[in-house]
């Protein structure tokens, strides 16, 4: 078992139960791609939070769930977001069941498509070893992009046997339709991206201070139990932990927007602050904060551009390796 996982690069997984009928299923520290998902049991039928970034760490998520879905099959999916992190599974649920996300998520996703990413993950060249750096360990040929079949705006209530789940869209923030996922009945949220534990977030769509009230928003949930969308399982103080930095980035960049400092250069700045604080010295994924500050700035001035994927990707590389 454990020793065929190694050989084939795969991280330490974890199914656990979080709450009454509620499981996370967790993928090592919750580096780049290696998110989680959950499951929300209800009597006799499931829904899926989100799927995985290739068919086959996907399928052993279902092999892992099978004790429970077995007697309460998944009728419902739900994407987070439009990150093939949390999608690119989809081909292999159920065809009968049904696949929920946003409308702005639906219409992200064919954006990055599959294809596009196992392009570059073949790529000989330097853009492909730079790719290949982040995401080398995932297989993104075959895939097919099933796109969600029933999108909402705002709020939606979901009757899974009986259990409201309730799905709110906070987005844009990471993505352009970030949703949370709430069971209140068992006190469990289950977050996306809109938290990460033990990493840096990273600020794709913005403004930040959307995904600051996010996090107030799951501060007056009065959770239980909170699954982020990469790392291990938090609480109140995780949730504060995110909030605190992007608040914190945010104003940040906001006073080097103001004194006409370079994107880039502010983001070392920044990201070198950070980095010698005592509660933010420790996070994984430490170069994000290139593309957090190229965020805030277009925030500030929808004039701003920022450099393109490939750019963003060398810049953060180019961070880390300066640590």
């Amino acid at each position: 078992g454990s020793n065929l996982w190694l050989a084939l690069g795969m991280v330490e997984t974890q199914l656990i139960e979080v709450g009454d009928g509620c499981l996370a299923y967790l993928q090592g520290d919750g580096g780049w791609g290696w998110s989680n998902a959950g499951l929300v049991v209800g009597d006799g039928t499931s829904l899926l939070v989100d799927t995985l970034f290739d068919l086959k760490i996907t399928e052993r998520m279902l092999t892992a769930m099978a004790e429970h879905t077995a007697r309460a099959p998944i009728d419902t999916a739900v994407n987070t977001h439009a990150n093939g992190d949390h999608c690119f599974g989809n081909q292999l649920l159920p065809v009968s069941s049904t696949v929920v996300s946003s409308t702005a998520a639906a219409e992200e996703m064919p954006e990055l498509p599959p294809a596009l990413l196992a392009a570059l993950n073949n790529d000989p060249g330097e853009a492909g070893d730079l790719f290949r750096s982040f995401f080398g360990e995932f297989e993104f040929d075959g895939i097919e992009l099933r796109i969600p079949d029933r999108t909402f705006s705002g709020r939606l209530d979901l009757d899974i046997a009986g259990r409201v789940v309730e799905l709110i869209e906070v987005g844009p923030a990471h993505t352009r339709g970030d949703v949370l996922v709430h069971v209140p009945d068992a006190g469990v949220v289950y977050t996306g991206d809109i938290l990460f534990i033990g990493g840096a977030p990273i600020v794709w769509a913005g403004p930040l201070g959307n995904w600051v009230a996010a996090c107030d928003l799951i501060l007056g949930m009065d959770a239980q139990a909170i699954v982020p969308g990469h790392g291990p399982i938090t609480d109140d103080r995780g949730v504060a932990a995110v909030r605190d930095y992007l608040a914190i980035v945010d104003e940040e960049a906001t006073e080097r927007h103001a004194a006409g400092i370079d994107a880039f250069e502010a983001a070392r700045e920044i990201g070198a602050a950070l980095g010698a604080s005592e509660r933010y010295g420790e996070l994984g994924e430490f170069g994000r904060i290139v593309v957090n500050v190229e965020t805030a700035y277009r925030s500030l001035d929808p004039a701003h551009e920022s450099p393109d994927i490939v750019e963003q990707f060398r810049r953060m590389a180019e961070l880390e390796r300066a640590r």
